[in-house]
C-alpha cells in the first residue's frame, strides 16, 4: 500500500495513474499513513513539490515550476516533476513516459493534422512527455496508417453500431467485461434477444437521416448463441439495415469452443466476411490456468473451418503478460499464429480490472515482470511486420501490464475500421445490448455525450424500456439546445 497526500485535490487521477505505472499492483490510498511509501504532493500557485517518504525518511524530493494557469500545461509540468522523482528512486524509465491516457495515437493524429512534421513531433513528445523512441515510432506509425485508412471516408455523417451479446461459454480469469456464463443464462437468451430487438427498433431512428458505416457484434462471445438464435439476430438486423450499404460488419467468434460450422455458415449467408477468433495464447497450460475451456488444437480447427466456409478476413487476439508465460512462450505462440496466416492480429498487454477473478485471487497467478512484457510486445511488433501487417490502431488501459499498450495489426485492406473509429472518437457509436455504452460525438460543440445501458442481463431484460428512454431523453435534450 502506498499513501498519497495532497494539499489540494487537483490532478489526483493523473497522479494516481503515474504512481501505478511505477508501482504496479500496489494499492494507493489517500492519507499520510503509508504502508510502503508516502508520496507527498504540495501545490503552490506556480510550483509543485514532490516528496517520496518511507516512514520518517525522505527518499527523494523534486520541485518544479508548473503553469497551473493553463490546466493542460500545468498537468504536464506536474507529471514531469513526479516522473523525475519516482524514476530517480526506482531507476525505471517508462516506455510511454508521462503519458497515461488511453489514446496516445489520437494525440499524434491531432498534431499531424495541425501540420507538425515528424522531427517537430519527436522533439515535442520527448520534451513534453519523455516518450521513448520505440513508442514514438509506434505512435506516429499508427497515426499515419489511421490517416490513410480514414482518408475519403464520410464518417461525420454516418455512425457505427455496436450490438452486445454478453454470454460466454465460461468466464476467463482476467475478464471484467459484461460477460455471463451461458450455462447460467441459457433459458433467458431468447428473452434477452427479444429485449435487444426492441432496443434495435428504437436505435434505427436514434440518429436521424444517417446510416451505419460499420456494425460490430461483440460481447461476451456472440457465437455463444445457437445457430438458430444467430440467424434470428442477423435476420432482425438485416431487416432494419441494408447490409450491402454498411462498409464493414464484424462478428466476434472469440472462443473456439463456441464455433461450429453451422454457425459460421449462418453468418456467411448474410454476406459477412470479417470475424475474430481469439486464442490469447497457444500454450495449453496457460489456457487451462486462465479458464479457457478449449484446446490449442480447437483453435487450429476453428480457424481452418472458418477459411473453409469462406471467411476472407479473420482477426486473432493475443495477450502478452499472461501469468507464468515467458518471452519464449510468446514467440512460440506468434510462430503458431504465423502458420495460420490470419488477416489481422490484435496484441493486448494483460490488463486486470478490479472485478476480475485474477485480481481477487492474485496469489494464485504469477505476475510477469515488466521487462518481459515489454520484450513480448516488441517481438509481437516484429512478427506482425514479418507477417505483412502494419499497426493501425492503438489504445491503453488502466492496470495494463508493463504500462504498455494494445496494438491492432492488419494486412493492407483488412483493417478493422470500427476499431479506429471507437478509439479515436471520430464518430458516434450507438450501442445496443447489456453493458452497451453509446458515445455521441458532437464535433461542432467539441463534446461527447455518453449513454450507458445496465450491465446485468436480468436488469437489461426487465428494464429495456428504461434503456430506450435514456436514449430518448438525450434526443429530447439535443432538440431543446
Amino acid at each position: 500500500m502506498i499513501g498519497l497526500f495532497m494539499n489540494q485535490s487537483s490532478y489526483e487521477n493523473d497522479i494516481r495513474a503515474l504512481m501505478m505505472a511505477f508501482f504496479p499492483g500496489e494499492k494507493i490510498v489517500l492519507g499520510e499513513e503509508a504502508g510502503t511509501y508516502l508520496v507527498r504532493v504540495i501545490f503552490s500557485p506556480d510550483t509543485v513539490k514532490i516528496t517520496l517518504e518511507d516512514g520518517q525518511q525522505v527518499l527523494r524530493e523534486r520541485e518544479g515550476a508548473c503553469r497551473f494557469s493553463d490546466y493542460k500545461a500545468g498537468k504536464n509540468d506536474l507529471k514531469r516533476v513526479l516522473y523525475d522523482c519516482l524514476s530517480d528512486y526506482t531507476k525505471k524509465r517508462l516506455p510511454w513516459g508521462t503519458l497515461t491516457g488511453i489514446r496516445p495515437a489520437k494525440l499524434a493524429s491531432t498534431l499531424m493534422s495541425e501540420g507538425m512534421t515528424l522531427p517537430e513531433m519527436y522533439d515535442y513528445f520527448k520534451k513534453e512527455y519523455y516518450l521513448s523512441d520505440e513508442k514514438f515510432r509506434l505512435c506516429t506509425r499508427v497515426a499515419q496508417n489511421e490517416a490513410r485508412i480514414l482518408s475519403g471516408l464520410n464518417y461525420h455523417s454516418t455512425y457505427s453500431l455496436y450490438v452486445g451479446i454478453p454470454f460466454c461459454p465460461t468466464i476467463c480469469a482476467y475478464c471484467s467485461f459484461s460477460s455471463f456464463p451461458l450455462s447460467a443464462w441459457k433459458k433467458r437468451v431468447d428473452d434477452y434477444l427479444s429485449a435487444l430487438f426492441k432496443e434495435l427498433d428504437y436505435v434505427a431512428g436514434f440518429i436521424e437521416n444517417q446510416q451505419p458505416l460499420t456494425l460490430y457484434m461483440g460481447g461476451g462471445t456472440p457465437t455463444s448463441l445457437t445457430a438458430s438464435q444467430m440467424d434470428r439476430l442477423l435476420h432482425k438486423l438485416s431487416s432494419i439495415y441494408d447490409f450491402s450499404k454498411i462498409r464493414e460488419i464484424t462478428i466476434e467468434a472469440g472462443r473456439p469452443d463456441s464455433i461450429t460450422r453451422e454457425k459460421l455458415q449462418v453468418i456467411k449467408s448474410y454476406g459477412i466476411d470479417r470475424i475474430s477468433i481469439n486464442p490469447q495464447t497457444m500454450k495449453q497450460e496457460t489456457l487451462d490456468l486462465i479458464g479457457r475451456r478449449h484446446t490449442v488444437e480447437q483453435i487450429r480447427e476453428a480457424f481452418a473451418m472458418a477459411r473453409d466456409v469462406g471467411f476472407g478476413n479473420i482477426n486473432m487476439d493475443l495477450i502478452a503478460g499472461l501469468p507464468g508465460e515467458t518471452l519464449e512462450d510468446m514467440e512460440a505462440t506468434l510462430d503458431e499464429i504465423n502458420k495460420l496466416r490470419p488477416d489481422s492480429m490484435t496484441v493486448h498487454s494483460l490488463a486486470i480490472k478490479r472485478a476480475a477473478y485474477m485480481n481477487k485471487n492474485r496469489e494464485a497467478f504469477e505476475r510477469t515482470p515488466q521487462e518481459v512484457v515489454n520484450a513480448m510486445i516488441g517481438t509481437s511488433f516484429k512478427h506482425a511486420l514479418d507477417m505483412g501487417m502494419e499497426p493501425y490502431y492503438l489504445y491503453r488501459q488502466k492496470n495494463i501490464a508493463g504500462n504498455l499498450e494494445n496494438v491492432g495489426y492488419a494486412r493492407p485492406g483488412c483493417e478493422g475500421l470500427y476499431n479506429i473509429l471507437i478509439m479515436e472518437e471520430k464518430q458516434t457509436i450507438v450501442a445496443a445490448g447489456a453493458g452497451g455504452s453509446t458515445k455521441v460525438v458532437i464535433p461542432e460543440k467539441n463534446r461527447i455525450e455518453r449513454i450507458e445501458n445496465v450491465k446485468n442481463v436480468k436488469d437489461y431484460i426487465e428494464r429495456i424500456d428504461e434503456m430506450i428512454d435514456r436514449k430518448r431523453q438525450f434526443q429530447y435534450k439535443e432538440d431543446k439546445r
